[in-house]
């Protein structure tokens, strides 16, 4: 017998509360025409601000949609709120939306994480490939020197053979690991939570930190940023460096001592350093990224971004239809998981 439809008086209801531009970037279209399918949508999208002007519309509420931008989950906030059953976030970190007071109360949340992580570990595989093959090196030397630059292939690792070390192996880490079983690659990870099995599974050999950094032609950091690893990577790790290898960051700038890596860099012109993050972001206008020459840095571009987005908000619709047929949640952050996540 076929499901009857459900008339919107019988539907959950539910709101969009996230930054200015972001519900076009993650739910705007098929991801708003399936929650409005699934749920009564009180309203148009508003943001944090908007919303605790507007309390009136939330009272109802039960289901919360958001992103980027998202409102800190506050007493306050929640208390505006007394119905609310479930935020899905569709977007990564839930870091700094979380408090006290929500753990205190019976609301799910879901994060998009393992979508933001698709495009990350996407990217950080092609820059792998590409520094085995010293691209930056040549692609930068040649435009500096406004001609041919002759290879050298006595200092090019290549790809075939090579280390590669991958610092986490959590959900990015082990995405990488896996893409990079396609190559004729050695790949050696350092996760003081990773099991033997897990490794064994992504075909990973587990080693030390400082071992990552002297076995590879090519490192990529993937740890989350929370207090246990701010400045986890310091000078002496650059030291122990392969002659003519890379080093990738996707992850956090604040896991870097960047002023000391930089020191290491600016001895070291063999070295290569691929930032996509650092701290602060931008990074200040007299800092030496912007002016050594075995530094490639880029704005944040290998999270999600343009239509990537939409795949975060297909996780929140995802969820939440999950979450109304009773079924198990795939992407639901518990407050354990929340303490040891970026």
């Amino acid at each position: 017998m076929a499901k009857r439809m459900l008339r919107k008086d019988e539907m959950k209801k539910s709101i969009f509360i996230l930054g200015e531009g972001n519900f076009e970037r993650i739910y705007e279209g098929e991801n708003f025409d399936a929650i409005s399918g699934m749920t009564d949508v009180v309203c148009a999208p508003m943001t944090a601000d908007e919303a605790l002007e507007n309390g009136e519309l939330l009272k109802d509420v039960e289901f919360v949609f958001s992103g980027w931008g998202a409102p800190k989950l506050s007493a306050e906030f929640l208390n505006m709120m007394p119905k609310l059953e479930a935020v899905f976030y569709g977007a990564g970190s839930i870091r700094g939306i979380l408090t006290d007071e929500f753990w205190e109360r019976d609301i799910i949340i879901t994060s998009s994480y393992g979508a933001n992580a698709v495009p990350v570990a996407e990217y950080a595989v092609s820059q792998i490939i590409l520094s085995l093959k010293h691209f930056w090196r040549y692609a930068v030397g040649i435009k500096q020197k406004g001609g041919y630059i002759h290879r050298d292939e006595s200092a090019m690792p290549g790809g075939y053979g090579s280390t590669v070390g991958l610092v986490s192996l959590g959900m990015i880490g082990a995405m990488v690991a896996e893409r990079l079983k396609e190559y004729d690659l050695n790949v050696v990870a350092y996760d003081p939570f990773a099991s033997q099995e897990k490794a064994d599974n992504l075909g990973v050999k587990l080693v030390s930190l400082d071992d990552v950094f002297s076995m590879s032609d090519v490192v990529s950091l993937h740890a989350p940023n929370i207090p246990e690893t701010r400045k986890m990577i310091k000078p002496e790790h650059f030291e122990l460096m392969k002659a003519n290898s890379t080093f990738i960051n996707t992850a956090r700038g604040a896991i870097v001592d960047e002023e000391g890596m930089l020191d290491i860099l600016e001895k070291r012109a063999d070295l290569f350093a691929l930032l996509d993050v650092t701290l602060p972001e931008p990074p200040a206008e007299d800092s030496r990224i912007y002016t050594l020459d075995n530094v490639i840095y880029t704005p944040h571009i290998a999270g999600s971004l343009s239509g990537e987005c939409k795949r975060m908000g297909e996780y929140a619709v995802n969820e939440c239809r999950k979450f109304l047929n009773g079924e198990e949640l795939s992407w639901n952050i518990s407050k354990e998981q929340a303490a040891i996540m970026a």
